[in-house]
């Protein structure tokens, strides 16, 4: 039997949904699959064989009371592959509209906790001889980057080979060599406060805007109470322009991103009316922490980043410029480094005495983030499963904490997903964002394609102002 104990940040998810009686902490990717697809006991024979080597997928939570230690996995003796495999199909026409109609009522349900935490919905009815398979799994389990790797371990071909590059922020470590083992954290901090006092400062600056942003209120946001109904959309954008983009215009692939997200909540907030300001749109930016031999380990190892994006620029290329340089200031100003620090120094106080405090924040009615982007590095090769070709792969991610959009971007071979999740009672549509998403891409792509024979944006910035 199994013994690993969640970590902090982990048991967070789980207070966070025990919190909100209308959230559901569970991430998800769609594999849409080329037909016909297998029977359903075929499908049950092939992620049975699978489900056995992702030890996460045949272990449950085992929690004690008043928490006095944290809850840990153990072996489900019990363990039955059809309690997780379920079948639907979608209404006529089956386009993606009806599809995305299956992803939003599959994630508004929570998982069930008595059983390994994870589902597989298997979708019929799609058109163009497609059906879909919808993996779900507890955010407990597995950041982003676990997560996909979990999936990979589903497919036909599994083989544990690196995530594609440049698809997102490279991972990062916080500055002074720290680490999420609470002894080497112990001895980082040591040489920090030794050699590193500039660091130090850094450490707590970032500490500092971390607590402004989360005790700010937006004016006229787009936060406010969860419902218990969902709404998913999705964007596909193409891969190589916005490396292109990247390239050209000196910024990395995840600044092209949320430059175009920032584009699509401005022309939101222009068509009703709201004046974009430089406050109007704080985000959480999760960053990994995970380092290149840790890929397929199920954990959270992820500090989150609360930049302002620029909403405020009507010129593109100054929103570009401004994600960029905006995303570079909170990683340097330290803002990694503390949520880092808070999960390993979580790790050396006993549970019983973190977990009411972060039962406590998780109640809270924050109000100065307004939305989650978090991008993850897909499989680089054509992926199968049960014989059938995944032809593109959807994320979809959580919302909780008065958050009422989610984003997440995912690559998988020459394409970029974004993602999009709603509560029904927001006042913005995921459908809406995400062709605000496409949109923004293709405009710069636009002006990247013009800016051929330009050396530098600084020139392109001055022509445009």
């Amino acid at each position: 039997m199994t013994s690993h104990h969640l970590n902090a940040l982990e048991a967070g998810f789980l207070q966070a949904e025990d919190a909100d009686g209308h959230t559901s902490l569970a991430l998800g990717a769609v594999a849409l699959l080329s037909g016909p697809a297998p029977s359903h006991d075929h499908l049950l024979t092939v992620l049975a064989e699978r489900a056995a080597r992702v030890p996460r997928c045949h272990e449950v939570l085992r929690e004690t009371q008043m928490d006095l230690v944290a809850p840990r996995w153990v072996e489900d003796e019990g363990f039955d592959i059809a309690h997780h495999v379920r079948r639907v199909a979608v209404t006529a026409p089956g386009d993606d509209a009806a599809l995305f109609a299956v992803v939003a009522q599959v994630m508004e349900r929570r998982l069930d906790r008595s059983r390994p935490l994870w589902e597989c919905w298997v979708i019929d009815g799609l058109a163009g001889d497609r059906w879909a398979m919808l993996i779900k799994i507890h955010h407990c389990v597995a950041d982003g980057v676990a997560a996909t790797a979990m999936l990979e371990e589903l497919c036909d071909d599994w083989a544990r080979t690196a995530p594609a590059a440049d698809t997102s922020e490279p991972t990062t470590k916080p500055s002074g060599n720290w680490t999420m083992n609470p002894v080497g954290w112990m001895q980082s901090a040591w040489r920090m406060s030794a050699r590193a006092p500039r660091a130090a400062l850094r450490v707590a600056s970032g500490a500092t805007e971390l607590a402004t942003a989360l005790l700010e209120v937006s004016p006229k946001s787009f936060t406010g109470p969860l419902s218990d109904l969902r709404t998913y959309s999705a964007a596909k954008v193409q891969l190589d322009d916005v490396r292109m983009i990247g390239e050209r215009l000196g910024v990395t692939v995840n600044d092209v991103a949320l430059a175009a997200i920032t584009d699509s909540f401005r022309s939101a907030m222009l068509r009703r009316g709201l004046t974009p300001r430089a406050h109007s749109l704080r985000t959480a930016v999760p960053v990994s922490l995970r380092s290149a031999d840790a890929l397929h380990i199920p954990d959270n190892r992820i500090a989150v980043t609360l930049p302002q994006l620029p909403v405020e620029h009507a010129d593109p290329l100054r929103r570009l410029q401004a994600v960029h340089d905006r995303m570079m200031s909170a990683k340097s100003g330290g803002q990694v480094s503390v949520g880092a620090l808070a999960v390993a120094a979580a790790g050396l106080l006993p549970y019983a005495v973190t977990a009411p405090v972060v039962r406590l924040l998780t109640r809270l009615p924050q109000r100065g983030v307004i939305t989650v982007a978090t991008n993850v590095p897909g499989p680089r090769r054509r992926l199968h499963i049960a014989g059938c070709e995944v032809l593109t792969l959807l994320p979809v991610p959580p919302i909780a904490m008065h958050l009422r959009t989610a984003i997440a971007i995912l690559s998988y071979c020459d394409e970029l997903v974004f993602g999009v999740i709603g509560d029904a009672d927001s006042p913005l549509s995921p459908e809406e964002l995400a062709r605000g998403i496409e949109a923004g891409v293709a405009h710069l792509a636009t002006i990247a394609a013009a800016a051929r024979h330009s050396r530098r944006v600084g020139n392109l910035l001055l022509l445009a102002g």
